[in-house]
């Protein structure tokens, strides 16, 4: 086992022990049958120019002295293929997300190990002990360490959990289960932050629509315009109307006006009538904040019936926190939570235990009185009302808190509340 940082700089001679030049990088192959990338080539630095030499003119790798098998002459020339990656032009201090704590760390050395008369890159090393090698201080921290009783705590993450993105060569973890768009979209959103531009735009392709729309979901509305900024219109419409309509609302007020009206345009029809519609309203009222994402029922359905319709519904329903009830004309009638309707008898009318005495907004109040209401009333959800009577939409908690409470202190709550 060596680390490649051990091998760079050392002496490649030929058969005859004349000095070649110094090794400056190696050549790996990544095939989808292969976990780990396979040494199949090395490359030799001489007086500024550069030679890549196959594994094959080698005849020990993990030497201070790196001998080949052949005369200077007769050094065959190995031309890198589309599968072919260099570990230190490609890899080496390369950002890779670490899925385990959610962040972007750096890759700051190589493991390689020799398998069946291979050499693989088996692990990355993303700890500190990794740069102390590469300035050749690695020995000397161990050395000193020792002395104390201290050790300095290594990181390693293997191969076959690292994959390369296209561009830039960017690398990041295959999540256990295959992609990292299975990570929540908050820990996504989170990693988005400490991307730059392209990565960031690298990462985004990976990810389906509904994905692409629950993680925008999660980042500042100045972060989401930066992220959107560059993708074509009709994929921005798309994940317009993946997202709740209150969120794709407050995105669209951000644009320039004239791309948030093209962008209305291309939604379909219902998704796009719902954003107009909350974009209508003051930005600072209820109805500005409210989402049309709620669940309604008729108050003459037994428990049974209401349970099996949410069932039936439910991949098309936000999280429900309250079912409310209406009457032919959708005027507000009353309300129960979800612990209520699973305790009630199945036979039970929704108009026996629902609740007829409903806290309410109207589509004007102002937020700081929704959030008062939602507070006063402790709810996770308050119904937005017309003068008629009707539910337009509802006000989370989290909404209200969005709006009247300081980023900076925000970030400090915990994330139930945010």
């Amino acid at each position: 086992m060596a680390f490649l940082s051990q091998l760079l700089g050392n002496p490649v001679t030929d058969l005859d022990g004349a000095q070649v030049g110094v090794l400056q990088d190696l050549v790996a192959t990544t095939r989808p049958e292969i976990s780990h990338p396979v040494v199949v080539a090395i490359v030799i630095r001489r007086n500024k120019q550069e030679m890549v030499v196959p594994y094959s003119d080698i005849t020990v790798l993990f030497a201070h002295g790196i001998p080949l098998n052949v005369r200077r002459d007769d050094i065959h020339v190995y031309t890198p293929g589309d599968k072919d990656i260099f570990l230190v032009q490609d890899v080496l201090d390369k950002q890779i997300i670490d899925t385990d704590d959610v962040r972007v760390v750096r890759v700051n050395d190589i493991e390689l190990v020799q398998v069946n008369g291979s050499i693989v890159a088996s692990n990355v090393d993303i700890s500190a002990m990794g740069i102390l090698r590469r300035i050749g201080l690695g020995g000397i921290a161990q050395g000193f360490l020792k002395l104390v009783n201290k050790d300095i705590k290594t990181s390693f993450i293997s191969w076959d959990d690292v994959e390369l993105f296209s561009r830039e060569q960017f690398m990041r973890l295959r999540v256990p289960g295959g992609k990292l768009a299975d990570l929540h979209p908050a820990d996504i959103a989170n990693i988005l932050s400490d991307m730059n531009r392209s990565q960031s735009n690298e990462l985004l392709e990976s990810l389906n629509l509904e994905q692409l729309a629950d993680t925008l979901e999660e980042v500042e509305e100045d972060f989401q315009v930066s992220l959107v900024e560059n993708m074509p219109n009709e994929k921005v419409a798309d994940v317009l109307e993946e997202m709740s309509p209150d969120e794709a609302a407050d995105l669209l007020a951000e644009l320039p006006k004239e791309r948030s009206q093209i962008l209305i345009g291309m939604m379909e029809g219902e998704e796009a009538e719902d954003v107009r519609k909350l974009l209508a309203y003051p930005e600072d009222s209820a109805g500005g904040i409210m989402t049309t994402d709620f669940t309604t029922v008729g108050p003459d359905l037994t428990a049974g019936q209401t349970i099996q319709y949410l069932r039936e519904n439910a991949t098309e329903m936000e999280p429900i926190f309250y079912v409310y009830v209406i009457d032919s004309e959708e005027k507000l009638l009353g309300v129960f939570s979800l612990s209520e309707l699973i305790f009630a008898q199945p036979d039970a009318l929704v108009s026996d235990f629902m609740h007829k005495r409903v806290a309410s907004v109207q589509l004007l109040d102002d937020q700081d009185h929704v959030a008062q209401m939602i507070a006063r009333y402790n709810l996770l959800s308050i119904p937005v009302i017309d003068e008629q009577n009707v539910i337009q939409g509802i006000v989370t908690s989290d909404d209200a808190l969005d709006k009247i409470i300081p980023t900076v202190w925000k970030k400090r709550l915990p994330r139930y509340y945010r």
